[in-house]
């Protein structure tokens, strides 16, 4: 079964972490992945860059608007992911509980399915 992993980060918190210790944590997240990819749970791992340097996609009377940055003033944003392989929840909770980056962040953990096989 898949699991996605959305990796959230206080922002006012993780502005203030060094430039050393996020390069520290970092490789300690590089080992981590690659330890599970290499057994058969990591499927996927990607970090996103800041919200400033999304772009939000709406719908507004039938024409695409964009907006720079993040919709509103946010207290937490989504700062990465990861998509592992687990038997079931509480094996994805042991593997993710894992991760280096939970010393930074909340990891929400929800069972994912593709939409082409339904639930």
């Amino acid at each position: 079964m898949k699991f996605l992993g959305q990796i959230w980060f206080d922002t006012e918190k993780s502005s203030k972490v060094t430039p050393e210790e996020w390069a520290a944590v970092t490789q300690e997240c590089i080992v981590s992945d690659d330890q599970w990819r290499a057994s058969g749970h990591m499927l996927s791992a990607l970090a996103l860059y800041e919200p400033e340097q999304a772009v939000t996609l709406r719908v507004r009377n039938g024409t695409v608007a964009a907006t720079d940055g993040p919709f509103a003033e946010i207290k937490e944003h989504l700062g990465g992911f990861v998509v592992i392989e687990a038997k079931d929840m509480a094996e994805a909770q042991s593997i993710i509980s894992t991760f280096p980056i939970l010393k930074y962040a909340s990891i929400e953990i929800r069972p994912a399915y593709s939409i082409k096989d339904g639930r």
